[in-house]
């Protein structure tokens, strides 16, 4: 198997999604799991991906329970009390006519959100995220994760959000640097307002403690849960961590377990169309009629071309 970093990036890829937004999300307590991620992979996932102005659009879903080491202890940094998280969403726009386009129609997405999620709290992303590194060459991936994928949240120690997000790049690109990482995206969104929930979906929980308002999130994927570790004890990694805890105060990770795309350079996905588990019938029978451009008009027109 080739070294991580002999491998292409594909980083670039990203550029086209000038303003996005990270959405952490709760399932709601009384929804079982299997529902819970049926619904949201299968119906809610398609219609938000038909809203109009978005241009990307993926959900990332997150397992409570992979191994014991997804992320070390560190001096001076502690895991966020009471945090648990059943996914983390990302939606991107190309400008912000095309994200006001979205957050005019969004109501008729927002009321679906009580169907089965607890608490959805959307951290803003006016000037995009960033991604350092990706050599994973499937730009939309809907799947079952077959990378070690992990989201790594951080919170301030202070309310100095230039000084954070400078720490936080650092720190990003050293990681970036270390061969065997496969991918690092960073978020490092607005200061969380209380006093404008968002999303404002009805019934759903969108407020957060004073340690979650400003925060960083590190996308970071792996060859596997051995590589992971191996970077965690690499001479690099300390380095990178060094004094880490003087901006920073908390950190909780999250393994993936899935990862489905539904809107990508503006288009939508078979996924986005389809849903996510009936694409992925669609692919394992290489049912290339379903993917004609015939049947992509019948199924928004509902009707057949003229």
């Amino acid at each position: 198997m080739p070294n991580a970093s002999d491998l292409m990036d594909y980083s670039a890829r990203d550029k086209s999604i000038a303003i996005n937004s990270y959405t952490t999300v709760l399932r709601h307590p009384q929804v079982p799991h299997d529902l819970f991620a049926t619904y949201w992979r299968d119906v809610h996932g398609p219609l938000c991906a038909r809203i109009p102005g978005l241009g990307f659009y993926v959900q990332q879903h997150f397992s409570r329970t992979q191994d014991a080491h997804l992320w070390p202890a560190m001096k001076d940094i502690a895991r966020f009390p009471d945090y648990d998280l059943d996914g983390g969403v990302e939606i991107g726009f190309r400008n912000a006519a095309a994200q006001t386009r979205f957050n005019e129609a969004c109501p008729i997405l927002f009321t679906d959100e009580q169907n089965m999620f607890a608490a959805t709290v959307a951290y803003a992303l006016p000037n995009g995220s960033r991604t350092l590194v990706d050599r994973l060459p499937e730009a939309s991936p809907n799947a079952e994760d077959d990378a070690d994928r992990i989201h790594v949240h951080f919170g301030a120690r202070h309310a100095d959000a230039a000084r954070f997000s400078d720490r936080m790049t650092a720190f990003a690109e050293a990681l970036a640097a270390c061969g065997p990482v496969l991918k690092v995206r960073l978020h490092q969104p607005d200061m969380y307002d209380n006093q404008k929930p968002a999303p404002p979906a009805p019934n759903v929980g969108h407020t957060v403690p004073p340690e979650r308002r400003l925060m960083a999130m590190l996308e970071l994927a792996f060859a596997s849960p051995l590589a992971r570790r191996a970077v965690y004890h690499s001479d690099a990694f300390r380095a990178a961590c060094e004094s880490l805890g003087g901006d920073v105060a908390h950190a909780s990770p999250f393994a993936v377990s899935g990862v489905y795309t539904y809107v990508r350079d503006d288009e939508l996905t078979l996924a986005g169309l389809r849903g996510s588990r009936p694409a992925q019938l669609i692919k394992r029978l290489g049912a290339v009629n379903q993917t004609r451009e015939d049947v992509r008009h019948l199924l928004m027109a509902g009707r057949l071309a003229d």
